[in-house]
């Protein structure tokens, strides 16, 4: 096969380190998805290979120097992702997911989906009041929904940010833990912190708090009350029980939004089969005005090692379960949630949901 020789000059030095990645593991990465060989010198990139893949390389490379110039921030995993989108979606596809600036943090950091599902996600929180996010750790559940409850508040189309979570610890109980309820649940409550102060510069969240702007809080203290004008993120809400969720879902006041994000195989209630994430999902199907989106692990966006981990015990409880068909999936590839409708995978089966936290 006749190979071509395609040569890129780049905006600056600086562009190219960005893109190139740590030890120009996206050069690696390149090479790998396209079949080329590419190198590098200072500002200018040269592409060899099969015609047809050389050209696709080359569009993928201006497609990331355009986002690295417009502050995108490239991190390991990314390319793999975007030549995914790019090959099912085209160029197009590539600037509407990854131009799409869902929050800018005080340090100027810009906050986009990075996969088809994480656009789904998004897509589905502007559209619907009630939006169910589900899939393995690490695919931005939280870390979106919080970047989307900021925007809505910077913008002043909600008022109040209340984020909760059940009181339900993996292989510990609260009873044991030294101080008050608020000194007991607080720790627990680090995960919801750490993706807040992620986009929100430490003193301006903790004012914020202060003020009642921003409330943390274990999904006990919602009973009773009615939400208005806020935006609510219930996280780990595999870990309710079917009367919790029921409690949280009618809490939902005028002019408010509820994102409620959890992984089925992490379950750590005593009946797993009791898990009120799970029978939303089923009872919920088909409501108008709410959404259900579904993640995989190819939407993990933490070290790219945790995709294989993930995986390795997929694959190993379904082997244990005697699963060996592959998980089936929603028709078509992801798509814009509508009212009422799923999208991305499908759930896994009864066997699959009561699977322990492998931690």
């Amino acid at each position: 096969m006749e190979s071509t020789l395609l040569e890129i000059e780049l905006d600056s030095n600086v562009s190219a380190r960005a893109l190139l990645g740590r030890e120009s593991e996206n050069l690696k990465a390149l090479e790998r998805l396209f079949h080329v060989r590419v190198h590098s010198r200072g500002n200018q990139l040269a592409i060899e290979g099969p015609e047809a893949d050389s050209a696709a390389a080359r569009r993928v490379v201006m497609l990331l120097s355009s986002l690295i110039q417009k502050g995108y921030t490239l991190m390991e995993g990314d390319l793999e992702r975007l030549v995914e989108v790019y090959r099912a979606r085209g160029e197009e596809g590539v600037r509407q997911i990854y131009g799409d600036e869902v929050y800018l943090t005080g340090q100027s950091l810009k906050i986009t989906p990075r996969s088809l599902a994480q656009k789904t996600y998004v897509e589905a929180i502007r559209g619907h009041d009630v939006v169910f996010g589900i899939g393995p750790a690490g695919t931005g559940k939280t870390y979106l929904a919080m970047a989307m409850a900021l925007s809505l508040l910077r913008s002043g189309r909600v008022h109040r940010l209340a984020l909760t979570r059940p009181a339900i610890e993996a292989g510990e109980r609260l009873g044991f833990l030294p101080g008050d309820i608020l000194e007991k649940v607080n720790p627990y409550l680090r995960p919801l912190y750490d993706a807040l102060h992620d986009m929100v510069e430490f003193e301006k969240a903790r004012k914020m708090v202060e003020k009642g702007i921003i409330e943390v809080a274990p999904l006990a203290f919602m009973r009773g009350r009615t939400l208005n004008d806020t935006f609510v993120i219930l996280d780990e809400a595999q870990n309710t029980t079917p009367e919790q969720m029921k409690m949280f879902l009618t809490r939902l006041g005028n002019n408010s939004k509820a994102v409620i994000t959890g992984d089925v195989t992490q379950i750590d209630l005593p009946d797993p089969k009791r898990s009120g994430l799970i029978q939303a999902e089923q009872i919920l199907r088909g409501v108008n005005g709410l959404a259900i989106v579904w993640f995989t692990d190819r939407d993990v966006v933490r070290h790219p090692l945790v995709q294989e981990i993930i995986r390795a015990y997929e694959r190993h409880e379904r082997a244990a379960a005697g699963l060996d068909r592959p998980v089936p999936t929603v028709p078509g590839e992801p798509g814009m949630a509508s009212p009422g409708s799923t999208a991305g995978t499908a759930p896994p089966s009864p066997g699959d949901a009561s699977r322990e936290d492998p931690s």
